[in-house]
This record gives structure tokens, C-alpha cells and sequence, in this order.
């Protein structure tokens, strides 16, 4: 009898970053005054993208377009931002930009870009937010100015004012390289409710799925508490943000089942996810870089959501220290990393 081969080791693409997958660019723009800023994802072609959201509290523009039965085929960017309902407006200066640049949905002789976008909630963190005009137009603005393939992690763009339970929060990535060579990749935006870390240790959640030393190696906790951790947020103050991107060559029907697979991350690395009180969202974006051999979709939905569990413990570790203002950093109160 035959036995089955072993299964290949996934590995992180070259950066272990979203940007593996070719066909992408992100940029991030923020304010250190205001604590808060922006996150955009740039196919550089329109890209087929869908979504689903989990939380019980999002707040979210143009996504209804994404559904598999909505005419629009591809997105022009994506964007991530904090600033909560006023954040949105980061998208109008993304969309400003691209038109100006020739880029968007053709009516006529007119280029509509099309850039749907999701917020998280930062407005009680210490950051000057009196401000008389929106900042967020010009932090959209900036971010798509900076796109590139670098990805800063931690307190940059719409993690900048970020906080999970008891830690500052941030912006986190990682990549995963298929064995047929499609490569499936995570940026979240880790603001949540919920804790990263496990108990009063350092460990993370996500520890079981971390490859090489990541964030850290600290490897699992020796005990797994089943308490619900403290909660260092009032009810409306959270929600994670993450996009997944692959250079498979897939339709929207199929970019909204691996939205849907991805949440699973979030449920790995955050204690508790998906409350009422966060927007958990999960854009999917396909550049179709990479149109053949066809991913198996449930390899492909079990990377994205490996690469989202590993973004997140990605973005806590890699938060800079707080300076004094809201919560420490992972780094300030475990002091390792």
C-alpha cells in the first residue's frame, strides 16, 4: 500500500509581508499629535475583492459593492483607518488621488475610482482630536503617496492609535507561499477588545501557529485560562481591520469565502473575538498575478487565515513604546523583544 506523501511545509513569502503578493503596494500615513492614522492597499490594476464583517459594531464605506451579485468587478485600493466615522473621509482623499492619477471605474469620459474602506476606534486615546478641519482626507492622501512594498509594523498607519486588552495595539502582515507557488498574504489593523496575549504572561494566542521566531518564539503558555481576560475598553472602543490578498485568480464569490475563512484568524490570536462591541472586519483581494494552477480553496482559506492569527501577535510585538500616553507597549511591560 502507498502511503501519502507528507504535506509540504507552508512557508512566509521573501518579506513575509502582504506585499509577497505580486501585484501589490501598501502605504501608511499618520499623525503622532493626533495618535491616529491610515492604511492603504494599492493592487496595481484593478483587483477582484470581497468582504465579510463578524463584529457587532463596523463602520464601513462602499462595501456593499462587494457583493458577488454587485456590477463593479475590481477595487482600486483599499483603505484601513482609525478616527471612527470621521476616518471614512481617508478613503474620499485615496479616491481624489487615483482620479487624478487616471485611475477608476469609467462612466462615460469621467474615472470613478472605486476604494472601499473600514474604521476603527481611536478617539479616546490620548490624541489631540479637536481638530477644525478633517485630518483624515490628507492622512489618505499621504498614505497612497508612500505606497510601496515596505510595510512598517506596529505603530504605524491606522494601528498607530491602536489598543488591544491591556497593550497598545498596531499594524501587522505576513505571508504564506502555497506549494504550487500561489502566495497568500495578511495586513491587519489590531484594535480590539479582546487580549493578544495569554493571562499576565507574555505568550500570545497565536503562539501554536507562530513560524521561526516571528514575534518573538516564546512558544505556548504552560497553562491555558479559560477567564475571560479584564476588560481595559468601554463597549464601542475596538475593532480589528485585516485585508487578505492572493495572486490567485479569483471571482468575487470566491474573494468573499476567503474573507469568511480568514476570520478564523482573528478568533486564534484574540480573546475574545467578534464581540458586539467590536466592527471585526475582513476585506480579500485577488490580483490574479498568478492565474494558474488553480489553489485548492480550502488551502487557500487555511493560509489566510494563518497569515491574519500570525499578522496580529505581529502587530502587538512590533508596537513601539507609548511614551507615557495610554496603554504600554508589549515591549514596555514584558521587556523582551
Amino acid at each position: 500500500m502507498t502511503r501519502p506523501a507528507p504535506p509540504v511545509p507552508l512557508q512566509p513569502g521573501p518579506r513575509n509581508l502582504i506585499t509577497d503578493v505580486a501585484g501589490l503596494a501598501v502605504g501608511q500615513a499618520q499623525d503622532a499629535a493626533l495618535r491616529s492614522g491610515v492604511t492603504v492597499v494599492v493592487p496595481d490594476r484593478p483587483a477582484t475583492a470581497g468582504v465579510h464583517v463578524m463584529g457587532g459594531a463596523p463602520g464601513t464605506r462602499e462595501t456593499d459593492l462587494l457583493a458577488p451579485d454587485k456590477l463593479v468587478g475590481g477595487v482600486d485600493a483599499l483603505v484601513l483607518a482609525g478616527g471612527s466615522a470621521f476616518g471614512l473621509d481617508a478613503a474620499s482623499g485615496v479616491a481624489e488621488a487615483l482620479r487624478a492619477a487616471g485611475r477608476g471605474f469609467p462612466v462615460g469620459d469621467v474615472r470613478v475610482p472605486i476604494v472601499p474602506a473600514a474604521i476603527l476606534f481611536d478617539l479616546l486615546n490620548g490624541g489631540a482630536k479637536d481638530w477644525r478641519a478633517n485630518p483624515y482626507p490628507a492622512l489618505g492622501r499621504a498614505a497612497l503617496a508612500a505606497a510601496g512594498a515596505r510595510v512598517e509594523l506596529g505603530s504605524a498607519g491606522a494601528g498607530f492609535g491602536a489598543s488591544v486588552a491591556g497593550l497598545r495595539g498596531g499594524i501587522g502582515s505576513a505571508s504564506m507561499v502555497l506549494a504550487g507557488g500561489v502566495t497568500v498574504g495578511a495586513l491587519v489593523a489590531v484594535n480590539a477588545l479582546g487580549a493578544v496575549t495569554v493571562g499576565d504572561g507574555p505568550e500570545f494566542w497565536a503562539a501554536p501557529f507562530e513560524i521561526g521566531a516571528e514575534f518573538g518564539g516564546l512558544g505556548t503558555p504552560a497553562r491555558w485560562p479559560v477567564a475571560m481576560p479584564p476588560r481595559t475598553k468601554q463597549p464601542g472602543e475596538a475593532t480589528t481591520l485585516a485585508i487578505v490578498a492572493t495572486d490567485a485568480a479569483l471571482d468575487k464569490a470566491q474573494c468573499t469565502r476567503l474573507a469568511v475563512a480568514a476570520h478564523d484568524g482573528i478568533a486564534r490570536a484574540i480573546v475574545p473575538a467578534h464581540t458586539p462591541f467590536d466592527g471585526d472586519l475582513v476585506f480579500a483581494l485577488a490580483t490574479g498575478a498568478r492565474p494558474t494552477p488553480a489553489p485548492d480553496p480550502l488551502v487557500l482559506g487555511h493560509a489566510a487565515a494563518l497569515c491574519v492569527t500570525r499578522a496580529i501577535a505581529r502587530g502587538v510585538w512590533h508596537a513601539a513604546p507609548a511614551d507615557g500616553v495610554g496603554l504600554p507597549a508589549w515591549s514596555e511591560r514584558f521587556g523582551v523583544g
